[in-house]
């Protein structure tokens, strides 16, 4: 279980990009993070792996408060956290399968990872790990030899690598396109389910957060100003988390994009 409390972040300027946020998280739940820009999402993520450090608040990771560790306890633990990216973070120049045993790299001596002689068991989960989300036959393909979609498979497969007990993803589906979207949302719930795997996605889109996610939190200006099911999102709800003027313009973008849908699939987008 994941249990943050209190957790602040204000910065010297004296802007506040967090302001006494609790929730838990327990096993297997998927949970979206939904708000405009600025309201404290992508700060949310990072504070809870410690690349931002908060200003107040614990971060209660099982038995452990990450808030509190040096650099060397916070580098074994952030083997137990899986990060996945808006933008894959994948090495381009490497093979699919050798940015997926990077996931790897907090368990191996340096010079294994430095001559690429990875265990023979991380080898193995590498390939099953490709199977699962479909790419297994893409293998020995350089990363900027794939499709926007099948380079967060690959992001996924990475993060899975690392045998984690917590995902974070920060907007997975923002660079693609609904198809592929939905495509990616699908894949990380039913691995989140098979393996009981809490979540936190950080997603930008809100009809995919109805779709795929079982909690919804809203923050605003740093704050939760909602958390519920999904199903509880009404428009005065949504609303109240972007502003009504916002929430109108981001529905009409929706529209549109679910207009042009038919015409991404003619063009032969892949995932």
């Amino acid at each position: 279980m994941l249990k943050i409390e209190g957790l602040s972040k204000a910065y010297r300027t004296g802007d506040v990009a967090l302001s006494s946020v609790s929730f838990r998280v327990p096993r297997g739940q998927i949970v979206g993070l939904i708000g405009p820009s600025g309201a404290g999402k992508s700060t949310l993520i990072r504070c809870i792996n410690r690349l931002v450090v908060p200003s107040e608040g614990s971060v209660m990771l099982g038995e452990i408060d990450l808030t509190r560790l040096g650099q060397r306890a916070l580098r074994r633990q952030r083997r137990r956290i899986g990060m996945i990216f808006q933008e894959y973070a994948l090495v381009e120049r490497l093979t699919v399968m050798e940015n997926v045993l990077s996931g790897r790299l907090g368990y191996v001596p340096f010079w294994r990872s430095w001559l690429r002689r990875f265990p023979p068991e991380d080898v193995r989960r590498a390939y099953a790990l490709l199977d699962r989300v479909g790419l297994l036959q893409h293998a020995d393909k350089r990363a900027d030899a794939l499709s926007g979609g099948q380079r967060q498979r690959v992001g996924i497969a990475r993060a899975l690598a690392q045998e984690p007990d917590l995902l974070l993803v920060d907007e997975p589906t923002a660079s693609l396109d609904p198809k592929t979207s939905r495509q990616i949302m699908r894949l990380l719930t039913e691995i989140c389910a098979e393996r009981r795997l809490p979540a936190i996605v950080n997603i930008h889109d809100v009809p995919l957060a109805r779709q795929f996610v079982q909690r919804v939190i809203g923050l605003r200006d740093g704050e939760i100003v909602f958390d519920g099911a999904p199903a509880q999102l009404e428009e005065t709800t949504l609303s109240t988390i972007y502003g009504a003027d916002d929430w109108q313009a981001m529905r009409r973008e929706h529209d549109e994009q679910d207009d042009a849908e038919p015409s991404q699939r003619l063009s032969g987008a892949e995932a």
